[in-house]
């Protein structure tokens, strides 16, 4: 049994203690469950049972709260909190969540399902992507309580917390249909909230509660959370998870020894929507001549690429883009080309629907350096004047720059020429005699160089 749970109206620190009691359950009756099955220890793909906790104790007292003790569940979760008491009418005027020091954490609980009959009510409140808690808490002074204030006092309640990952995070889109109902006895009975729509990956979560703690054997196809009781009120959650869309009426049976009354309700949480998605198409168009002869190459977001031909208007795609902002590069592109349009390029893929990105190159033929010849090697003599004969080829960018370096030590001789041709130029060799090279350099007017040597022996 609990123990009783005192008035929360102490020092932060006194409240945490009080909040970090676990709840309990007590083996009343002929049927239990299994043992509630570990929490997902971290998020996984679809909908998931993250933490989970609770407690009933008698009063007296106008709050009913816990704590997530030991571990928080994580950002982004949804909520269920399921409170019930004893007692006829909704008293609850506000659920809440803070801290165990009593920071303020500011989520929305809302209220999905009222039940009450008998004396007991049975009410739950849903608040979907929780922020601005601790993930996960440094210490138990920071664990996320959520907490339910009554506008009067009551003698006996609790609360059942359960947090699950991938529960869509719009609470009207997340929150599907719901239904309760009541019912008494005083033997072996079926609690059955009535059956509600699930879609595909939806959670029904369900939960029963009774004045009388009994025996209970839980919903065939669904996992329990926890059962939990004291000597006047017990309940028991359990969920599941819709492989399928389908109608699910969760049943629960009771093993009543004298007459009791039972209240349940089912609930449907939707999943996360998946991430819409859309496609690129990319263009290319590829002006001038000595286009580049092995296309590009599109790169989206660094990661992905595809190959395109240097002019490609129907372009290539990429599927299955999430929507929203891509960036979209051309690379591969040869030195004599310039990409003319943005690169990259920024676009925004719709939801559905295909994006395109043109991308538009101009090619220039590439400079040629000149080609040069100095002739055949020759012998001189010496004091004599020696002319050389040379020439040059270059089909673009001229005019054209000459040097000659005669490799005896003598300044070079410079000059220009219009066009390409045949070139004779003097100079005479001193002693000593020997064997010399000569360098013959054409330089056109964007930098390109092209050269010849010869070897020249002078003689007496």
């Amino acid at each position: 049994m609990m123990s009783k749970r005192p008035t929360f109206a102490g020092l932060p620190r006194m409240l945490a203690a009080a909040l970090l009691a676990a709840g309990c359950s007590d083996a009343v009756g002929p049927a239990r469950h299994a043992p509630t099955p570990a929490f997902a220890p971290g998020v996984a793909s679809g909908i998931t049972l993250d933490q989970f906790n609770g407690s009933i104790n008698s009063g007296p007292t106008t709050v009913i709260l816990k704590g997530f003790n030991p571990t928080n569940p994580h950002v982004g979760d949804a909520i269920i909190a399921t409170f019930v008491w004893l007692g006829s009418t909704n008293i609850i005027t506000r659920v809440s969540d803070h801290l165990t020091n009593g920071t303020p954490v500011g989520n929305t609980y809302t209220l999905v399902d009222y039940v009450t009959a008998g004396g007991i009510s049975m009410a739950t409140y849903v608040a979907t992507n929780v922020q601005n808690f601790p993930d996960p808490n440094p210490t138990q002074e920071t664990v996320l309580v959520v907490q339910a204030d009554l506008s009067s006092s009551i003698t006996d309640g609790g609360v059942m917390l359960s947090a699950y990952t991938g529960v869509n995070a719009v609470f009207a889109q997340a929150v599907g249909a719901h239904q309760s109902a009541s019912g008494a006895a005083s033997s072996q009975t079926t609690a059955d909230p009535g059956a509600i729509p699930v879609g595909a990956g939806a959670l029904a979560y369900g939960i029963t509660m009774s004045n009388r703690p009994a025996g209970i054997i839980g919903p065939t196809g669904f996992t329990p959370i926890t059962t939990q009781s004291d000597a006047s009120l017990e309940d028991d959650g359990e969920y599941a998870v819709q492989a399928s869309a389908a109608t699910v009426e969760p049943q629960w049976t009771w093993f009543f020894g004298q007459q009791a009354t039972w209240l349940a309700t089912v609930l449907a949480l939707n999943p996360a929507a998946p991430p819409s998605t859309g496609n690129l198409t990319v263009t290319s168009s590829t002006g001038g001549s000595s286009l580049d002869p092995d296309g590009y190459t599109v790169t989206v977001d660094g990661t992905t690429s595809q190959p395109i031909a240097t002019n490609n208007s129907t372009g290539i795609t990429f599927t299955g883009l999430a929507a929203g902002s891509h960036s979209v590069a051309l690379s591969g592109v040869a030195a004599n080309c310039t990409v003319t349009s943005a690169n990259p390029q920024t676009v925004t893929v719709p939801s559905g629907g295909t994006v395109t990105a043109a991308f538009s190159v101009s090619c220039v033929t590439p400079n040629q350096a000149p080609t040069v010849n100095a002739g055949p090697n020759e012998t001189v003599v010496v004091g004599l004047l020696y002319t050389l004969t040379w020439s040059f080829s270059d089909p673009d960018n001229g005019p054209w720059s000459y040097t000659i370096n005669w490799g005896d030590g003598s300044s070079p001789t410079t000059g220009t020429a219009s066009s390409p041709g045949t070139f004779n130029t003097g100079h005479t060799y001193l002693l000593p005699v020997g064997t010399h090279t000569i360098t013959v350099t054409v330089t056109d007017n964007l930098g390109a160089s092209g050269k010849a040597l010869k070897t020249v022996t002078v003689i007496l």
